[in-house]
């Protein structure tokens, strides 16, 4: 059984796509919205899609978490709201969920963006070199993982941020495997602040991270 956590916050217009997506694959036995106190008619679009909603605040980390402890499937894929899986998708997750030599291993997707500017190959380029060399892959690639395993890790920390750098430390760089699949992302936060003053920013933010500083005093820069 595969559970499908969304965590949300304002998403109303690029939810019902990603659930669509999500639906059309016929992969998942539930499809889990964690959402952050939206105002706007994202809880709405849930309900009519009908997909359980789960309220939990305090920033990504603890809408994950507590998608998570909702869920009944043994297998768990965390989705942000703007990021949709490309066709053959399921056919991966299927594969990989059927190999007992990922019980212990944690799947994620190929990044890309909905963007043909040559700024977004170059983005996406060095996303893969992050993910081969560091085994950093971000939460707009998803995860994919067992529940057994993300139990024995001890699931998402309730961070506001940062909370996929520190799962996928966590899991460890050998444990981690690149799906055969892409998920497109939603270009619109690189479009408005810019390809590369975005990226520089979250590089900068990881690097406070990793040198011990706590989320929530990096938290205001990242926003």
């Amino acid at each position: 059984m595969l559970s499908i956590v969304i965590p949300t916050l304002e998403a109303e217009k690029q939810l019902p796509t990603t659930l669509e997506c999500v639906a059309a694959a016929g992969m998942a036995s539930e499809v889990i919205v964690a959402d952050g106190g939206s105002t706007d008619s994202t809880p709405l679009i849930a309900a009519e899609a009908g997909v359980r909603l789960v309220a939990a605040a305090g920033g990504r980390g603890p809408q994950l978490a507590a998608g998570a402890n909702a869920a009944i499937g043994d297998w768990l894929m965390f989705l942000h709201a703007d990021t949709r899986p490309q066709p053959g998708w399921g056919a991966a997750v299927g594969a990989f969920t059927r190999e007992p030599a990922n019980r212990f291993r944690a799947g994620y997707f190929r990044f890309a963006l909905n963007d043909p500017a040559p700024a977004a190959r170059r983005l996406e380029a060095l996303v893969r070199w992050r993910c081969c060399l560091f085994g950093l892959p971000y939460g707009d690639q998803g995860l994919l993982i067992g529940r057994e395993f993300y139990d024995f890790l001890g699931g998402f920390a309730p961070l506001p941020l940062m909370e996929d750098v520190d799962m996928a430390r966590r899991i460890g760089r050998r444990r981690l495997v690149e799906l055969p699949v892409a998920a497109v992302t939603s270009a619109e936060r690189y479009r408005r602040d810019g390809y590369w003053l975005r990226p520089l920013r979250n590089l900068l933010c990881v690097g406070l991270y990793f040198l011990g500083l706590p989320p929530r005093v990096i938290e205001p820069l990242y926003r």
